[in-house]
């Protein structure tokens, strides 16, 4: 099969050609069909996390069709559609995993980064860690639901009962979120890049209460934030728009480091909460909760080749929404949904 290569920090992915993975007794075999490109994929190749597989397949929102199966297999058919995020593996017996803390597992195993995932056209996964698509959306605009999506909305419950939140960093899961938010009656304040008109532009059409840069302040206090955007020096800028008893919520994987800040910025009872991995749980939630209302998810397709220039667009903040590697045409599969 074909599949995009990551053999060493500061070289391109290759496009190979590679075994066809075999699956075993507890593992689904899934033909993919789309394949979103992650800003953790990006501080894959780019070094930032240190400790992937190699050679690795990267990408951990994939979305295919089940072609074969394992003997154990349990709850799906030859046929089915199914989306692999990140989480691959947990224990199930450590005290986090008996505690509803699996994405805390010391033992934990992750898709495109332990394991090859689906920057490829053949993946293989275990049953367990795997999702039903909801039927509404197509290939191409499911696929970033499964980490923009997932990782954005674990991100999104750490703010509680806020109804004004900041969003430091407007792409593939903010653009997902904001949509959330609105449906349940919340206001979004939208930060950029400084000077980024189009993106602001973008927030603002999918229903911003305000947008503007990451050097603004906001019009009024926000109740919490969510920083998307990897950069430790917003982190003392969001705490500053916070209201008293606010709260800053990390979303990344990786950050840059956090420079110092007066105690004062922090005082007044806020507070700071990374985000690690995702749970099972957080999947059937909100595949479950985007089957319900439409989520419109905005893609740019590259064809499985070009995984290298999606990677550089995506870090260069030129893509609007989600970048999607699709197997067998540079157009989305399916409609968007709005």
């Amino acid at each position: 099969m074909k599949a995009m290569v990551f053999e060493s920090v500061g070289k391109p992915l290759r496009i190979l050609d590679v075994s066809v993975p075999k699956h075993g007794p507890e593992q689904v075999f899934v033909k993919v069909s789309a394949c979103g490109v992650c800003r953790t994929d990006l501080h894959i190749v780019q070094g930032d996390l240190q400790e992937p597989k190699k050679p690795l397949i990267p990408g951990h929102e994939v979305v295919g069709t089940v072609s074969a199966m394992g003997l154990d297999v349990q709850g799906f058919e030859i046929g089915h559609r199914v989306g692999i995020p990140w989480l691959g593996w947990a224990c199930g017996h450590c005290p986090y995993c008996l505690n509803g803390q699996e994405n805390l597992c010391d033992d934990a195993r992750f898709t495109g980064y332990h394991f090859d995932g689906g920057y490829a056209e053949y993946a293989v996964v275990d049953y367990r860690y795997c999702f039903p698509i909801p039927e509404s959306y197509g290939d191409a605009h499911a696929a970033p639901l499964l980490c923009a999506g997932l990782i954005g909305y674990r991100s999104y419950r750490k703010t509680g009962d806020a109804k004004k939140i900041g969003f430091y960093g407007f792409g593939a899961s903010a653009h997902i979120l904001i949509q959330v938010a609105r449906f349940e009656g919340r206001e979004v304040y939208a930060f950029t890049r400084p000077g980024d008109r189009e993106g602001q532009a973008f927030a603002l059409r999918l229903g911003a209460a305000w947008a503007g840069g990451s050097d603004e302040p906001p019009p009024e206090p926000l109740d919490s934030a969510i920083l998307f955007a990897p950069v430790g020096a917003l982190l003392p800028v969001a705490l500053r728009a916070l209201r008293k008893g606010g709260n800053v919520v990390c979303a990344g994987i990786h950050m840059s480091d956090i420079p110092s800040f007066p105690y004062k910025d922090l005082w007044g009872e806020k507070s700071v909460q990374s985000v690690s991995n995702l749970t099972r749980a957080d999947a059937r939630e909100f595949l479950g909760l985007a089957g319900r209302f439409p989520i419109r998810t905005e893609v740019t397709p590259y064809p499985l080749a070009e995984a290298n220039k999606a990677l550089d667009d995506f870090g260069h903040g030129r893509i609007k929404g989600a970048a999607v590697l699709v197997m067998e045409s540079p157009t989305p599969t399916g409609t968007a949904v709005f």
